[in-house]
């Protein structure tokens, strides 16, 4: 029985969750097996009951013995006084330089003077001893519309990066055509276009193709790079070779790669030989701010080529790659983040007084590169998912790697610092997907027992997503559908978090769409996701007709769920028009940003991913039927800019067409 007790107390020092509540209401208890998987998976040992005991008694010898808290959190921009100090001299600095901020002399109780917002370092020494203490100094809040937009009611346009369709690009979406999107949405009085998550998928990765299995959230996907805008090279590229591609009904991942990559390959033996000064200087700054960090990822990309794309099956931990074989793999980062910087301008430009809307993604794939350059800090042998809920009633396991939170905290957070830094140094807002992971992560373990809860640094990880978010001037949206823990949505809007409303669940008692002026403020407001069906697909029950042809639900399941379905079409919409219905409930409810989808502004019916399927549906493929040129002068778009205008949604600075 001691060795239950071990058990379950070092769970509960590490955040093991003992319980949790089901979609049912029913009660989940975390097995043994689950525990002691999920301590493996932060890096305890637990062959033996011994073994668990030694840990424990480590762990709690660790903890006790601290004179000063290993993390604290104080408001930045204001005196702080702490209640520790035992005589301690002390100083402070900013995490990863040397420089001294703040110091003082031995006292009962140390007083903070003001610290601007960043991660800190208090050295405290007294008796001989030496501790550390990681200091927050974070805003009260996060940036708000209000402030960053002088409105507090926008709209933005959504749409798929990768299924762009232009007279130039390469067959897929690039950050050209994004930056003409938001030139396009701007006139339109849009005051910010959202996109797919741009994460690194991986240069030599051929198969993986959805934007929310990356290879690394802290660098960006090359395959979005124009081969016709390269800084530093005049003239445009060829693009004949992409013909084909650019005619093909859906994005051709495979095929796309092996020509773009090629086509990259040139490019930069031509910007190595042709380059002007200042394009080579901006690229040497780049690299140079890149760090060690920069350098680990090119060599990652380099290692991927000879050993193979999933790292778990290279033997050894391979010898470091020379510098020049890096540099081409930096350079395409450095290419990818100047188009992506020059795109958040354009769309400024034009008016928008947010722009780019970017998305971060749960976690990066377990084979990745974000897996082995942070696997100090990541937790081994068990994938991020989702216990069942009325978004998947079976579950989910998405494959994905997560931080284990003790391994973070000795890291001062800093590989997650510099993924928020990466995601919203060039966009207005980011979108956080699952937010509800930073409060609690469900862990399924590769050993096949149940999945658990483990709570996560929760204070912590707001305080250095307030502390990036003000230095980026980036609003925070946290997508916080699914199982919400009581009191979770209040606690982040009061930290300044946007919530995220799908009208398609918002339902009042009688099955229609809720009444727009009795919803929330601090909101984005959508019709769909990318994993439910557009405002047609909805309307004509194609998510029905998917469910039936792939065996999920029988002959007359199906033709009386569409008979459902049309009963609360003609509910919802009466006569009417249900797309300018949808558009109209979005304009006029209480959202301070609605997004629109150009899938619902063009008519599509398919979504862009049926979760539970890899093949059978063109997940992450289709392409919009309406090219960027033409959707240029689209009356469609232009009568949903209207509808948002009629309802006092636009953005107020420039570039809004005048009504006719």
């Amino acid at each position: 029985m001691n060795g239950d007790r071990d058990l379950d107390a070092l769970c509960d020092l590490c955040g093991i969750l003992p319980r949790y509540h089901d979609l049912q209401g029913q009660e989940r208890i975390t097995s043994p097996e689950t525990q002691k998987a999920l301590l493996r998976a932060n890096g305890f040992d637990t062959t033996s009951g011994a073994t668990i005991h030694e840990a424990l008694s480590a762990l709690r010898h660790e903890i006790e013995d601290r004179w000063f808290p290993q993390e604290i959190i104080i408001e930045s921009n204001k005196t702080t006084p702490l209640d520790f100090g035992l005589g301690a001299s002390w100083e402070i600095h900013l995490d990863g330089q040397d420089t001294i901020v703040a110091e003082g002399p031995p006292a009962d109780h140390i007083t903070l003077p003001t610290l601007k917002s960043g991660v800190y370092v208090l050295t405290a020494s007294v008796s001989g001893r030496v501790e550390t203490v990681t200091v927050f100094a974070a805003p009260k809040r996060l940036p708000q519309v209000q402030a960053l937009a002088q409105a507090d009611r926008l709209w933005g346009l959504n749409f798929a990066l990768y299924g762009i369709r232009s007279d130039r690009n390469t067959g897929l979406g690039d950050f050209e055509d994004l930056a003409n999107m938001s030139e396009i949405a701007g006139t339109q009085g849009a005051a910010f276009v959202g996109i797919n998550p741009i994460h690194n998928m991986g240069y030599f990765d051929k198969t993986a193709i959805s934007p929310y299995s990356p290879s690394h959230r802290g660098f960006l996907n090359t395959s979005y790079i124009a081969t016709d805008r390269i800084p530093g090279l005049d003239g445009v590229a060829e693009t004949s070779a992409f013909d084909v591609l650019r005619r093909a009904e859906t994005v051709q991942y495979h095929d796309h790669k092996h020509i773009h990559n090629a086509a990259l390959e040139t490019l930069f033996g031509r910007f190595q030989a042709e380059a002007d000064t200042n394009a080579q200087n901006a690229f040497a700054h780049f690299v140079a701010n890149g760090g060690s960090e920069l350098q680990t990822f090119a060599r990652f990309e380099v290692l991927s080529k000879k050993f193979g794309t999933d790292w778990r099956d290279w033997l050894n931990d391979p010898a470091a790659p020379p510098i020049e074989q890096l540099e081409f793999h930096m350079w395409l980062q450095w290419v990818a983040d100047t188009q992506l910087g020059h795109a958040q301008t354009r769309a400024i430009a034009a008016g928008m007084p947010l722009g780019l809307y970017l998305d971060l993604a749960v976690g990066p794939r377990r084979d990745g590169a974000e897996s082995w350059c942070e696997r100090d800090t990541i937790a081994q042998g068990v994938s991020v998912g989702a216990p069942p809920d009325h978004l998947s009633p079976e579950g989910q396991n998405w494959d994905l790697a997560a931080f284990a939170p003790r391994k973070l905290q000795a890291q001062r957070y800093a590989p997650l610092r510099r993924i928020l830094s990466q995601t919203m140094h060039h966009a207005g807002v980011i979108r956080i997907d699952h937010v509800l992971g930073l409060n609690r992560s469900f862990w399924l373990p590769d050993d096949g027992s149940p999945g658990a809860y483990i709570r996560q640094p929760f204070e912590a990880l707001l305080a250095v997503i307030k502390i990036e978010a003000e230095r980026h001037n980036c609003l925070v949206i946290g997508e916080d559908l699914g199982l919400v823990p009581d009191g979770f949505r209040d606690t982040m809007r009061g930290h300044g978090f946007y919530g995220y409303s799908v009208l398609q669940y918002e339902r009042d008692d009688h099955g229609g769409f809720r009444d727009p002026h009795s919803g929330a403020k601090q909101v984005l407001s959508c019709f769909a996701t990318h994993d439910t069906p557009t405002v047609d697909g909805f309307a004509t029950g194609r998510d029905i007709d998917w469910w039936a042809k792939l065996g999920w639900i029988d002959a007359p399941e199906a033709k009386h769920a569409h008979a459902r379905r049309h009963d609360e079409i003609a509910t919802i919409a009466h006569d009417g028009d249900f797309r300018n219905h949808v558009h109209t409930l979005l304009a006029r409810s209480n959202a301070a940003l609605v997004a629109v989808q150009l899938d619902d502004v063009l008519g599509s019916v398919e979504a862009q991913n049926l979760p539970g399927t890899i093949d059978e549906h063109p997940n992450w493929r289709r392409k919009y039927a309406t090219s960027l040129e033409g959707l240029a002068h689209d009356d469609r778009l232009t009568a949903t800019a209207s509808i948002m205008r009629d309802a006092a949604r636009h953005n107020s600075l420039k570039g809004v067409p005048d009504e006719d």
